[in-house]
């Protein structure tokens, strides 16, 4: 009896109190929710739709990780303010599909047009203003001087693909039928330009147009400097591209958005975004 009282009272003097045994779990598990909450809060996801240009935006493969620079500088901008980037590589009319459905929140490069279809908002800011540049064969001392200078010779295009933001005269020569034996259009998925500049190799075609970066890009995976060149001025004016936001999206945070856009784009004007060119080895052409 003596015995069984020591150790009911040694026991009873170890044990805690019962209501500080129920407050610690409590407040551990109300400091867990805080904290987590908190992080769902700040860790925002931003769901990116994007098609194939190399090299502003390329799609992932076994090979390279890469997604190209546009991508590139749209990670850097918003993964600075905390958000999560969900990429989706869809074909171009799939992706402006999906940013009208809602489905994705931007796509970051999208023609500038006054009379560009509903289900989107252009940001502010640029993603680029691309120059043009003519390919021809290096033996070639062709220039562009307006439309007359085009006139005779082999050009190439992709089907459906247009100018005329950049020059209404060259989109109405390559329209018009009577230059129909001039004009070569060139079907495919993704390796349109490519088979265009191995036709300017080939004496097939004469010249092509597209965006500087396209070109320099090209040449050098195709190891064709040694055979065709990249001649300026190009067409009449800049391609203008931009990103656009989805319309679903609620108007305060669409604005927040397109406002981290229009900030962190100004901020990597400059030598910030020749580094991001740079790594896929293209430059801007001096203006």
């Amino acid at each position: 009896m003596s015995n069984n009282k020591v150790l009911g009272i040694k026991k009873t003097n170890n044990q805690k109190p019962i209501s500080n045994l129920l407050l610690r779990p409590l407040l551990l598990m109300l400091l867990l929710a805080v904290y987590g909450t908190a992080n769902m809060a700040h860790a925002t996801t931003l769901k990116v739709c994007y098609d194939q240009w190399v090299p502003m935006t390329i799609f992932p493969s076994a090979e390279s990780s890469s997604r190209g620079f546009i991508i590139d500088m749209v990670e850097q901008i918003y993964s600075s303010k905390g958000y999560t980037l969900e990429y989706y590589e869809v074909p171009l009319a799939r992706g402006l599909d999906m940013v009208a459905e809602g489905l994705c929140d931007i796509l970051p490069e999208y023609l500038f047009s006054k009379n560009a279809e509903k289900g989107f908002v252009y940001a502010n800011q640029a993603t680029f203003s691309y120059a043009t540049a003519f390919v021809v064969r290096r033996d070639n001392p062709w220039r562009y001087k307006g439309i007359q200078s085009i006139k005779g010779k082999r050009i190439a295009t992709g089907p459906g693909w247009d100018y005329s933001s950049m020059s209404v005269d060259y989109q109405r020569y390559i329209d018009d039928p009577k230059n129909a034996n001039f004009v070569n259009v060139i079907a495919g998925s993704d390796d349109v330009v490519d088979r265009i500049l191995r036709m300017i190799k080939e004496n097939r075609i004469d010249l092509y147009v597209d965006n500087e970066l396209v070109l320099q890009h090209a040449l050098q995976r195709l190891n064709f400097n040694y055979d065709l060149k990249i001649v300026r001025p190009g067409l009449e004016k800049k391609l203008v591209e931009m990103p656009i936001f989805s319309v679903k999206i609620p108007l305060a945070k669409r604005q927040e958005l397109i406002r981290i856009w229009d900030e962190g784009r100004i901020s990597l004007k400059g030598t910030k975004e020749k580094i991001f060119l740079k790594k896929y080895n293209v430059t801007l052409a001096e203006d």
